[in-house]
């Protein structure tokens, strides 16, 4: 059978960018986003296209943030999608090659975050499994220094964003893909988790982290849209979101507590 065509809408760069400033994206300033390329329609020059207009609609003073996940330098011990035998767990272990933010890609976040991983002049922070990849003037302020058994807290570029007014901007994502939310989960009582990673030298090493979860986002997500002002519109055909950092950090911060409560704990994988 022939292949069926594109669905639209049609989506340019041009279009991207202007429906971006209609929003309320303003030049000049800083933007954590979140992307659905899927969910804005057939993009003519697919995730390069989308970049071009989020760097567009900011300006050459504005700065691009996007989170450039590797969650597979992990222990294969609590891999579920898929899982592995475990039988090769000490071997994924011992053979599993060492974070370096020039070259390990992203995974799980998309083919936007990939793009900005690897646009030139991008800078990319330390953490071998929640980094962040930002272009623009004030890139390296906010990734610089993000600490590795920090994944996403006071001492990440999340925290940075806070400080200095950034907005989030959820383009076709939904608000499971938040993780400014994360941060509110480094300021309240949660559990501890120990992190298999590989060590930067070469090997295994295990740090004590807080146990993060996106799980009831889209809840949290809902009531902080109906509590707060979020701009909402439309680019191509996804949906768009838009609000301050410190207003998402502020809310989960006092909605987590009461509706998935956790308890303070260190929980172990299995070895």
């Amino acid at each position: 059978m022939p292949t069926p065509p594109p669905t639209g809408p049609l989506v340019t760069r041009d279009d991207i960018s202007t429906q971006l400033r209609l929003l309320g994206v303003e030049t000049g300033e800083t933007l954590l986003v979140h992307t659905s390329l899927s969910s804005l329609g057939w993009v003519n020059g697919g995730a390069v296209a989308v970049v071009q207009g989020l760097l567009d609609a900011l300006g050459p003073s504005g700065t691009l943030v996007v989170p450039a996940q590797s969650g597979d330098l992990s222990d294969p011990a609590v891999w579920g999608d898929p899982p592995v035998p475990e039988g090769w767990w000490d071997r994924i272990r011992a053979t599993m090659p060492p974070y370096d933010p020039l070259t390990t890609p992203t995974r799980g976040v998309g083919v936007v975050p990939e793009t900005v991983r690897t646009w030139p002049g991008a800078v990319r922070s330390a953490h071998p499994q929640t980094s962040f990849a930002a272009i623009g003037p004030h890139a390296r302020a906010i990734t610089d220094g993000h600490a590795v058994d920090c994944r996403l807290g006071e001492h990440s570029p999340l925290s940075r964003l806070e400080k200095v007014g950034a907005r989030v901007l959820l383009l076709g994502a939904g608000y499971a893909a938040c993780t400014a939310f994360h941060l509110a989960e480094y300021r309240i009582p949660a559990p501890r988790v120990v992190v298999g990673r590989p060590a930067p030298g070469g090997g295994w090493e295990s740090v004590i982290e807080v146990s993060i979860s996106s799980d009831r986002f889209e809840e949290l997500g809902h009531d902080f849209e109906r509590d707060r002002t979020v701009v909402r519109g439309t680019v191509g055909a996804a949906r768009a979101r838009l609000f301050p950092v410190a207003d998402a950090v502020a809310y989960a911060q006092r909605w987590l507590p009461l509706h998935r409560p956790r308890e303070e704990e260190i929980s172990h994988p299995p070895v």
